[in-house]
């Protein structure tokens, strides 16, 4: 009861001066359950009363109907928070998927953000790598430019967690908390899912895993006086771009500091020679921010830091996330599948509700056998049209690439029969259609384009744009009582 009244206090007294704007910006297409898991974070946070009721992200508009690139999350009812805002914005690299700001204007790239919140459906049940390790670098290469950052692992899971997690789930889950990374939305067993209280807890752990396949670089970690030796490969592809083992290597490194080591740390059998090592690689940032070391290779001071982020006026995907959001907020319509550029895949979700994976080839084998018609070449947005039975394909699209996507449009048979006609067989038509963003044209001369929302948010739509597009454009002007 004590705890209540505090808040309670808390709260009147926050209330006597100005409500500020929570300001979420993202790369990714905003969703409503991981909107209501921020805001009710925040909210316990800092002891707030309110209510959060039917969340929807209405796009803000000028009175000349053009798109301000803005979105506003409506359905927080709270007397400490004014409005919820939403933009799209690029991280130069290895950007978590949301920044969180609470301030009245929109924030700059000097303002510094509350939260950094890395959010995955990715589990145990899929993939043991990308669940806990990819994500981790992200964290740790936040440091370098917010240090001390409110950091957490958002989980949104839409198949069923594992009931016992792998032991590589575990120890990175273990690190995890040790750096400080809450986690959210994930059932986390209390007797084993613990930080770790001492280096040599973490080096006992890790070692005691089973070794990977002979001929493979396993992560192993040695203590020699006041050195610790951590082994991992990271070369790939031609240079420093293993993302798994950056991701593992850079958490375990950030684990130990957090632990209190501040002796030398030197990453072996790296596989790395001395020009794959330059400024401009993550990897660099972060061994820099933690005093890493590469056995035989030298690591540049770097001197000044580069922007972490930067609002997004590029990228093909402020056009299907726009168009995904208007159907999905002023339609009867609902997205079964995306894929935005640059965005976590989505799952496909079938007319009974069921989410599943969408394969890249229709055999496998046969593809590796080089057989490059099993490929299943995938929209960017799949829409059902639930008031017409219609399902639209959507190819999303720079104007300066239009013709690339229009011939796209002819890939989508293997897509179509996998997946819309066995789980969507009631539905009498599949439209594929075009979505462009950029320019400055104010008008589509090709029939295959539906709808164009170009630099300057003039939002157009094609002489043949689904009526789907052209319901959720006229709620939208609508619902801004603009004419």
């Amino acid at each position: 009861m004590i705890q209540i009244l505090k808040k309670l206090i808390n709260s009147i007294l926050f209330c006597k001066g100005s409500k500020l704007n929570l300001w979420i910006l993202t790369e990714e297409r905003p969703k409503k359950e991981v909107l209501g898991a921020i805001i009710e974070k925040f909210a316990k946070d800092r002891g707030i009363a309110c209510f959060i009721n039917n969340i929807r992200i209405l796009p803000l508009l000028n009175d000349d109907k053009t798109f301000t690139f803005t979105y506003e999350v409506k359905g927080l009812d709270s007397q400490v928070v004014n409005k919820i805002f939403i933009k799209t914005v690029s991280g130069y690299s290895s950007f978590v998927d949301f920044l969180v700001f609470f301030q009245e204007k929109e924030p700059t790239l000097n303002d510094t953000p509350i939260y950094a919140i890395e959010e995955t459906k990715t589990d145990d049940a899929e993939s043991r790598n990308t669940g806990v390790y990819q994500r981790a670098s992200k964290f740790v290469y936040i440091e370098y430019y917010y240090p001390n950052i409110k950091k957490i692992m958002l989980y949104s899971l839409q198949v069923n967690q594992k009931e016992e997690a792998t032991p590589t789930n575990v120890f990175g889950t273990r690190c995890l908390l040790t750096i400080g990374v809450e986690i959210l939305g994930k059932r986390l067993d209390p007797e084993v899912m613990i930080p770790f209280t001492s280096i040599e807890e973490v080096i006992e752990a890790k070692n005691a895993m089973r070794q990977p396949p002979k001929g493979n670089v396993p992560i192993n970690i040695y203590k020699i006086g006041n050195k610790i030796q951590v082994s991992g490969r990271l070369f790939k592809s031609g240079g420093l771009a293993h993302d798994p083992n950056i991701g593992s290597l850079s958490l375990i490194c950030s684990t130990l500091r957090t632990l209190g080591w501040k002796g030398e740390l030197e990453i072996t059998l790296h596989g790395l020679s001395q020009e794959h090592v330059n400024a401009t690689n993550k990897f660099i940032k972060i061994a820099n921010r933690f005093n890493i070391g590469l056995e035989g290779l030298t690591i540049a001071k770097l001197k000044e830091k580069e922007y972490y982020w930067r609002y997004d006026t590029q990228g093909e995907k402020l056009g299907t996330i726009f168009v995904h959001l208007v159907v999905d907020n002023f339609t009867n319509g609902f997205s079964i599948y995306e894929n935005h550029a640059g965005c976590e895949r989505g799952y496909f979700l079938t007319s009974r509700g069921e989410p599943i994976v969408v394969e890249k080839y229709k055999d496998r084998e046969a593809y590796k056998a080089g057989d490059k018609s099993q490929i299943i070449h995938i929209p960017d947005l799949v829409l059902a049209d639930l008031d017409r039975l219609k399902i639209i394909n959507v190819e999303g699209k720079k104007d300066t690439t239009m013709e690339q996507g229009i011939q796209e449009l002819n890939n989508f048979d293997a897509f179509e029969n996998t997946y819309i006609k066995t789980y969507y067989p009631d539905y009498t038509e599949i439209i594929r259609t075009v979505v462009i963003y950029g320019g400055v044209k104010e008008a589509i001369d090709r029939i295959e384009v539906s709808f164009l929302l170009n630099k300057e948010g003039k939002m157009v739509l094609g002489i043949q744009a689904p009526e789907l597009f052209r319901e959720a454009i006229r709620n939208l002007l609508d619902y801004w009582r603009l004419k």
